[in-house]
């Protein structure tokens, strides 16, 4: 099984919901109003992962990176739009409009412990609920962006099971903190 990671943007209240916006929802966009510096590029350091690794995506992060990375042409574009990406769907069937995407085969537990390439797991939070009930989840990369949004989803909920993790690094990213966190 290879590694998982979570990214995710997360406001100070815990919220993941609609950090750009694309949502809807009256409160969206709270990642986003803190400038491209903070949100832009590898803000993850996923690196040489991109190139060795899998992007593991439900169904509406998909179609949005969708629309967003094939029309970009920059650095961290051209490697987003190369890497490998698994989509978790039961209602889509053509992926052609990003480059490198394949349908996921049966259940997301066994597509995982399946897999021997690192696993990036992006927005999706359904896929990263299922990941967390099945304790498949080694570690997070939370972006912690300096507002309090106060409705949403939060990335953890009351129901999960207790689960110790060790950070492992801190970094100030434009407005926002980069905290990694790995199994203890």
């Amino acid at each position: 099984m290879g590694h998982v990671i979570v990214t995710a943007f997360v406001s100070l209240d815990g919220i993941v919901t609609d950090p750009d916006g694309s949502g809807g929802t009256p409160a969206g966009g709270w990642a986003f109003r803190h400038g491209p510096e903070t949100v832009g590029g590898d803000k993850f350091r996923l690196g040489d992962l991109m190139d060795t690794g899998v992007l593991l995506l439900g169904r509406t992060t998909w179609e949005l990176f969708s629309r967003l990375w094939p029309n970009r042409t920059d650095e961290f574009s051209t490697r987003m739009n190369k890497m490998a990406k698994v989509v978790a769907t039961h209602s889509l069937t053509d992926l052609s409009a990003f480059p490198n995407s394949t349908l996921m085969v049966g259940s997301l537990a066994d597509y995982v412990r399946s897999e021997s390439r690192t696993i990036a797991v992006t927005g999706s939070l359904s896929v990263i609920r299922e990941l967390q009930a099945a304790d498949l989840v080694d570690e997070y990369r939370l972006m912690t962006f300096p507002s309090i949004v106060g409705t949403g989803s939060q990335l953890f909920g009351p129901s999960d099971a207790p689960f110790h993790f060790r950070l492992t690094s801190v970094a100030q990213t434009g407005a926002a903190s980069l905290a990694t966190y790995v199994r203890a």
